[in-house]
């Protein structure tokens, strides 16, 4: 099971019609959030596919992989590290949260952000220091600032909210859309289990969050509720901008 090989059998099922159509959705134009990616054209089924097919790749053979161009190699690498971490004994699990947190530097998309790092580095932290997410929403990489956010999920389904409101203040002041939509989905994750803590957040926070994180954590609030959040949303947002 080498790099190599994965490769080959990725090849083998590239579609270039729908690499295209990948690469305009995954936004790899210029200018846009992940310039210069370049897909295979697979879809996710079949990616997981061969991720199940070698899944006991060893951890020099990911490494290859995760640092190839094409994004759905990354990818491979990334969810056979999670298949592993599944099953691995504490020790195992270290070097894959070692692994994970080494190639950030190519994570280039929301995708690989969000269905491989809360299942190893969310997990990892579960009973451990949580300094590094921290660490990492203070980084310049806008990758790395989602990736501590979404690690949280973890978190969030075993009732721990205190990460995960920390996090969300300190990214509530973001430029990109892609954390705004990235805190706002952990909020409404939180919200799902603890609406009155979800409530009291949005209460103190309200005048700092976008437009589209207010949506995403309100999205299951019974619409009187959600339509007395954003109105208040807008009203202090305008009063700010008005300088009152």
């Amino acid at each position: 099971m080498t790099a190599e090989h994965i490769l080959s059998e990725l090849f083998s099922v590239s579609d270039a019609k729908k690499a295209r159509f990948l690469q305009r959705f995954f936004k790899t134009g210029p200018g846009e959030y992940a310039e210069g990616d370049v897909f295979m054209g697979i879809t996710a089924p079949i990616t997981r596919d061969v991720v199940k097919e070698n899944k006991y790749t060893p951890l020099p053979e990911l490494q290859k992989l995760i640092s190839s161009k094409y994004h759905e190699a990354r990818l491979c690498a990334l969810l056979i590290g999670v298949e592993q971490f599944k099953k691995a004994d504490p020790k195992e699990r270290t070097l894959l949260f070692d692994f994970f947190l080494k190639n950030t530097c190519y994570v280039n998309n929301w995708d690989l952000v969000d269905v491989a790092y809360p299942h190893v580095i969310g997990v990892y932290l579960l009973d451990k220091d949580r300094s590094i997410l921290y660490e990492l929403a203070k980084s310049s990489s806008l990758w790395e600032q989602r990736i501590a956010i979404v690690s949280t999920l973890m978190f969030i389904r075993n009732h721990e909210f205190i990460d995960t409101f920390a996090l969300a203040e300190q990214l509530l002041h973001h430029r990109h859309d892609l954390i705004h939509k990235a805190v706002g989905w952990m909020l409404r994750e939180v919200g799902k289990r603890d609406r009155e803590a979800l409530t009291d957040f949005i209460e103190r926070n309200s005048e700092k969050m976008s437009r589209t994180t207010l949506r995403y954590a309100i999205e299951h609030y019974p619409e009187n509720e959600r339509q007395y959040f954003l109105r208040k949303g807008k009203v202090v947002n305008r009063d700010k901008q008005n300088g009152e």
